[in-house]
């Protein structure tokens, strides 16, 4: 039979592990974010000046950038702690 302390104690560290996973989730979701935002933008200047695909590869560029940007600054704080 299962105990009520064990499932108890298998949710807490869940909790527990979910927290600390929850920046780490987030600067993943920033640099996926910031590379379909920023390419998407770098595309729509593209086709309003007719300069394909100068703008989309510039968007797609800064987005990695400030997404492992992000990831960086998660590893870098957990690190310090």
């Amino acid at each position: 039979m299962i105990k009520l302390d064990h499932i108890a104690n298998s949710f807490a560290y869940l909790q527990k592990i979910i927290k600390q996973s929850g920046p780490a989730m987030g600067a993943s979701y920033t640099l996926v974010a910031a590379v379909l935002i920023l390419g998407a933008v770098g595309y729509l200047v593209d086709k309003w000046r007719n300069s394909s695909p100068i703008f989309l590869l510039l968007g797609l560029l800064i987005g990695i950038i400030v997404g492992f940007y992000e990831i960086a600054k998660v590893i870098w704080i957990t690190k310090g702690k």
